[in-house]
């Protein structure tokens, strides 16, 4: 009976920092960012909400906090690879981690507290760059070009009314609608979708265009190394 008992009483997995910020991510990738409150999180947990203040001072200390545990899983540019292959493997690692994580595409750039895992995402970025030859101004605007690039069209993905497999359709169902007369430019467009075989490479993770990503990356990168070769001369 006693040991019955003491089975009974085994307490839970205690309450942590970094299990409120799991907690708060699974919340956010199930049913968005705007279903997280500290009640919420609270029921999830299976624990008074006032308890998460002794982890987290609020919530924007969350918000702080599971960006960082989101950057933190974005792959680290290879010190022994060129900066092209590593750029490359960032951005297409990047762009898998935002699929994963939609919610936090709109909320990375707007956060201005640093992590660790920011700082130290920012610093290997950069100092891949820099190993390069780029010079600091190059290398602050390849940055912030090729993640632009990556929020941006992360972005427009996850907010994509239809996913891929099912794009065919969709454009069969509006060709009747796009007079070939007034719109020859669309309707020739679409035309070319219905009669051409669906991209190999299109559809990603998550219903998205990997093939239209890469495309798009490396043309960045082709103008990098031209600008980077410009500098040189």
């Amino acid at each position: 009976m006693a040991g019955r008992t003491k089975s009974k009483r085994r307490t839970r997995e205690p309450l942590t920092r970094e299990r409120v910020l799991r907690a708060a991510i699974t919340l956010a990738d199930t049913d968005g960012l705007a279903s997280l409150s500290m009640r919420r999180l609270g029921q999830e947990l299976r624990v008074e909400a006032m308890s998460l203040y002794n982890h987290v001072a609020n919530k924007d200390e969350i918000l702080d906090g599971i960006i960082d545990v989101v950057v933190a899983e974005i792959e680290l540019p290879a010190q022994e690879a060129d900066w092209k292959t590593a750029m490359r493997q960032r951005a297409l690692s990047a762009h898998e981690v935002l699929l994963r994580h939609p919610w936090a595409c709109a909320l990375i750039e707007g956060r201005t507290q640093l992590g660790p895992a920011r700082l130290r995402y920012f610093d290997a970025v950069l100092g891949s760059l820099r190993s390069a030859g780029f010079s600091v101004e190059l290398a602050m605007r390849a940055f912030f070009l090729l993640d632009s690039y990556v929020y941006g069209f992360t972005l427009h993905e996850v907010s994509w009314p239809f996913d891929a497999d099912g794009q065919s359709e969709v454009v069969a169902s509006l060709q009747p609608s796009v007079s070939a007369e007034r719109y020859p430019h669309l309707s020739e467009v679409m035309a070319s979708a219905l009669e051409s075989q669906p991209n190999e490479g299109r559809a990603g993770e998550g219903g998205g265009f990997a093939g239209e990503f890469e495309f798009g990356l490396e043309l960045i990168l082709d103008g990098l190394e031209r600008a980077l070769h410009r500098a040189d001369r």
